[in-house]
């Protein structure tokens, strides 16, 4: 019998619903139940694909191709459990399917109505995919108040009357600001959320109370007296030095003994080894490298995410701290590239989209090659590695990427067709943007005594996709000679993977992300060494 958890949130954005609902799961999970986690999501794009990172953060893509929220990389690095596109949904999905269900004619003449049509529609979604599963942890996105959100809030309203209270809780997470100049922490925001929360027929379970200082007990009680709710079930979420700590100060405030005592389960043993040495690794580390990371989006560091935490991954397993250096990539074409990493010990160039910035990552390639700085080329960084080499290895000065524009030597160009799954995917310039590029998970085949073999321990290689654009294998002659070999590729041996520079201390662009599949428990291989790598540059520096 699956359980479910609905959290929403209240008085600001960005309090950190997803974290805490991944950390619900990891607790959950080190008690042996079996957990999933959704996110519901109220915005009316179909998906986050053709989202502004500076508008939507990170899009992370599952394993089965679908461009999602976030939040559901917290999932995935807390639990491990690998999120399917049928954990994520939007308005713009809820809707396009009525509408679709609508002009095949399968409500038989009725008219289309949010109750009961978009209500039942998200209730399906919800109720969806299990299998079983003992808790289902959905997180409805925004917060509790936006017009956009009210039909979610009725859906679930509608499934907590249905599953009852002995299938069904309702979590709020909270902010208790603290005002200086009445030198104490107020509860009134809190209260006038779960106000609203309760003028939709939803009556919170649990509060989860975010403050940057311990709650005091008088606090506690008054917010619980206000809000309908035991004094236990007032839980705090205090600030802490590292996300990896969430789990574990969640338990000492007793969030998964009160989620427990909410469906009568007697609570089974606990374990937290494992992210008691994940903190302790985090917290106190043998030693400390810098990375730069020179990117696009480096104003928001949450269009990175998955990367920042894969970095701290590899941190974890060489018991090192990282500390990340953002870059914006546009001041490496009118500044002196030297200035901003001659103190760094690796280099990282992420994904990306366009041309702004493309030849300051094309400089920054260059720097980490000529002075044999680690450098590691994630998608976009992969494609401006190769026409650099191209450029400046191979000679060929007109080498550039269609994706800019006509050029005279398109080393990197759109993917016309290519095969998922046996079925051959075919996409041209007129095809529309969303959803539309090579997307989650695909094999690949590493050539023998390459160095990403022997770092995977492995010939066969499967990693998740974003991207649209693809390095022209026609130009592997020539690059391989100049020193930059192609040693991963598509099992069909047509569609460049990784490259690498052999006697380059760690030079490595893979097409694909790796930090998305990255766990702090299990660190992805390519993090690790590339890590390990800084480690020895530190030495030489």
């Amino acid at each position: 019998m699956t359980r479910f958890i609905f959290i929403t949130g209240g008085v600001v954005s960005s309090l950190g619903k997803g974290l805490a609902s991944a950390a619900l799961g990891a607790l959950l999970q080190a008690r042996g139940f079996k957990v999933r986690l959704r996110k519901l999501d109220p915005y009316i794009n179909v998906d986050p694909g053709t989202m502004s990172p500076y508008q939507h953060g990170e899009v992370f893509v599952t394993e089965d191709g679908a461009e999602t929220d976030l939040d559901l990389g917290h999932y995935e690095r807390f639990t491990g459990v690998n999120a399917l596109r049928t954990d994520n949904v939007t308005t713009g999905q809820i809707y396009s399917k009525v509408i679709a269900k609508e002009r095949r004619g399968e409500y038989l003449g009725a008219t289309i109505q949010v109750i009961p049509h978009i209500t039942d529609a998200i209730k399906e979604f919800v109720m969806s995919d299990l299998d079983g599963e003992d808790f289902m942890l959905c997180e409805i996105g925004g917060t509790v108040g936006d017009i956009e959100g009210l039909p979610f809030l009725e859906a679930i309203r509608q499934l907590g009357n249905e599953l009852g209270r002995e299938r069904s809780m309702f979590m709020h997470l909270t902010l208790l600001p603290y005002v200086a100049a009445a030198g104490e922490l107020k509860t009134k925001p809190t209260q006038h959320s779960v106000k609203e929360l309760q003028s939709v027929g939803i009556q919170p379970d649990l509060l989860l109370c975010r403050a940057d200082r311990p709650i005091p007990d008088s606090e506690r009680r008054k917010v619980a007296l206000f809000c309908n709710v035991r004094t236990e079930a007032v839980v705090p979420a205090l600030d802490v030095e590292t996300i990896y700590q969430v789990p574990l100060t969640y338990h000492e405030q007793g969030l998964d003994s009160e989620v427990l005592r909410h469906f009568n389960i007697a609570a089974p043993p606990l374990k937290l080894d494992r992210w008691q040495e994940i903190v302790r690794r985090v917290m106190a580390p043998e030693g400390e490298v810098a990375i730069a990371i020179v990117g696009k989006y480096t104003g928001l560091h949450d269009a990175y995410k998955s990367l920042a935490e894969a970095l701290t991954h590899g941190g974890i397993a060489n018991n090192v701290r990282v500390n990340v250096k953002w870059l914006e990539s546009e001041i490496f074409e009118n500044e002196n590239t030297v200035t901003h990493l001659e103190d760094v010990h690796g280099i990282l160039v992420p994904g990306g989209f366009g041309e702004r910035g493309s030849e300051g990552k094309i400089n920054a390639a260059r720097f980490a090659r000529e002075r044999h700085v680690p450098y590691f080329g994630i998608c976009f960084g992969m494609q401006m590695a190769v026409i650099e080499a191209a450029r400046n290895l191979v000679g060929i000065k007109g080498a550039s990427s269609t994706e800019f524009g006509a050029c005279s030597d398109p080393l990197v160009g759109l993917m016309t067709e290519w095969e998922q799954g046996g079925v051959k995917q075919v996409r041209s310039e007129d095809t529309d943007k969303g959803g539309s590029m090579r997307l989650g998970a695909y094999p690949a085949a590493l050539s023998a005594n390459s160095k990403v073999r022997s770092i995977y321990g492995s010939g066969s290689i499967s990693e998740r996709h974003r991207h649209r654009y693809e390095v022209n294998p026609a130009y592997e002659a020539q690059l391989a000679k100049a020193g930059l070999v192609f040693s991963g590729k598509s099992p069909d041996g047509v569609l460049p993977e990784i490259v690498e520079i052999p006697d380059h201390p760690w030079f490595i662009g893979v097409q694909f992300h790796p930090e998305l599949k990255s766990r702090p428990f299990d660190p992805h291989p390519l993090f690790t060494d590339f890590i390990r790598a800084a480690v020895e540059q530190s030495r030489l520096v």
